[in-house]
């Protein structure tokens, strides 16, 4: 495995795009790639296997997105039926649905077809459109096991198998089920792992699923601090989340908010709270069934409900345009559960703030996650304005004037 060394072009027809994939970049909205963009997108385009190490939030499903759609049609197949290319496998019905969308986007003018495959959907009609023929599939393991077992999907024709958040695919037990999918799949393939960490497991698993790939590490815990404005509210007891919750809400004027808290009994329980006391929230776990949760979802980004109130099945594969603020209202016991928690805000580019309500018990909690990210996560107290360019740490809260305090998020 061999790394990657500085890439210092700044724009997507630099990287290797065709103008076909440009133009669309530029109507959507996108401007100048990400770092990771710039060093992901050339090496995929050269059809060499490719290991990615880089956190959320950083553009990791544009870059490869983007150079896969474009050797899809370089190749121009003439068969009249669709035959599936690109497989990419994700540990959640979310993340394959949101994978999914960003295909289509940025392949709008290709002709390109993309849909997802995941558990909990109805199998005949995946089966109906699979029949139909497409490029592009995202999705779970245990579902395409299902459809492999039976004989209803055609991966013969696969050039380029992804990988994406593998590091959360082990967390969920996938590997075994990973293997039995690859074994059915053809030898000569483009193979691409996307994880946010790189441990023992990953590195294990990159070394079996890819040929003299090239690592690339995009390391942005600085960016997270940059970008993503984090604090910690304490507690002494656990009933005192909901006023200090309450407090937040009432006092700053974040026109979304995304709640996490650590069991569906949890979730349930705070968005039934919410809702009495007329909020427009919704809430999502993983007891909701796949059409509530997508509807939930759909419901916040067209910013129908303020607030979405999940566990950690919202934590990857959810992107809100802009989204101000995430709250953890429990504190995760994982760092790499926050990490990704906290990267539903401050994406692309984008700035944001992250809130976790801490009791006593979860302080360690907070003491291991600044020790994973090597940073300093700023106490607050009710007379501290959440403005991204503040500087100062706030432990003395006397220093910092009440009259100061915004009720507008600067960011």
């Amino acid at each position: 495995m061999v790394s990657q060394g500085k890439n210092i072009k700044n724009n997507f027809k630099d990287l290797g795009l065709r103008e076909k994939i440009t133009n669309q970049l530029a109507v959507s909205g996108y401007k100048q790639p990400t770092l990771v963009q710039k060093k992901v997108i050339p090496v995929i385009l050269s059809g060499k296997d490719v290991v990615v190490e880089s956190q959320t939030g950083t553009g990791k499903t544009a870059a490869f997105a983007l150079p896969t759609i474009q050797s899809l049609f370089c190749k121009n197949n003439k068969t009249k039926k669709k035959k599936i290319k690109i497989l990419i496998l994700t540990p959640t019905r979310e993340l394959a649905e949101q994978v999914c969308a960003s295909y289509r986007k940025y392949g709008l003018n290709t002709g390109l077809k993309a849909m997802p495959v995941y558990g909990g959907a109805n199998i005949r009609l995946q089966i109906k459109h699979l029949k139909k023929g497409v490029d592009v599939i995202s999705a779970t393991p245990g579902r395409l096991l299902d459809h492999i077992d039976r004989r209803t999907i055609n991966l013969t024709a696969v050039e380029t198998i992804i990988l994406d958040e593998a590091d959360r695919m082990l967390d969920m037990g996938f590997v075994h089920d990973i293997r039995l999918i690859l074994a059915a799949l053809p030898e000569l393939t483009q193979n691409i792992l996307i994880s946010a960490t790189y441990s023992k497991e990953i590195r294990q698993l990159a070394k079996g699923f890819t040929n003299d790939a090239v690592k690339i590490t995009i390391k942005s815990s600085k960016q997270s601090e940059q970008l993503i404005n984090q604090f910690f509210w304490e507690v002494k007891t656990k009933s005192d989340k909901i006023k200090v919750l309450l407090s937040i809400i009432e006092k700053f004027n974040f026109n979304q908010v995304l709640i996490f808290t650590r069991t569906k009994f949890g979730a349930e329980k705070l968005g039934r709270r919410l809702a009495m006391l007329k909020m427009k929230v919704d809430i999502i776990h993983g007891n909701k069934q796949q059409k509530q949760r997508k509807k939930s979802l759909t419901r916040f980004r067209e910013r129908i409900i303020d607030i979405l109130v999940a566990t950690d099945v919202a934590a990857r594969g959810l992107d809100i345009e802009q989204l101000p603020c995430v709250i953890n209202y429990d504190v995760p016991n994982q760092p790499d559960d926050y990490i990704h928690r906290i990267g539903r805000t401050g994406r692309a580019g984008q700035k944001g703030v992250a809130i976790s309500i801490s009791s006593l018990e979860e302080r360690k909690w907070i003491k291991n996650i600044e020790n994973r990210l090597k940073l300093k996560i700023k106490k607050i107290t009710k007379y501290i304005s959440f403005d991204h360019n503040q500087k100062s740490n706030p432990k003395n809260p006397k220093k910092v004037k009440k009259k100061k305090t915004s009720k507008n998020l600067k960011v």
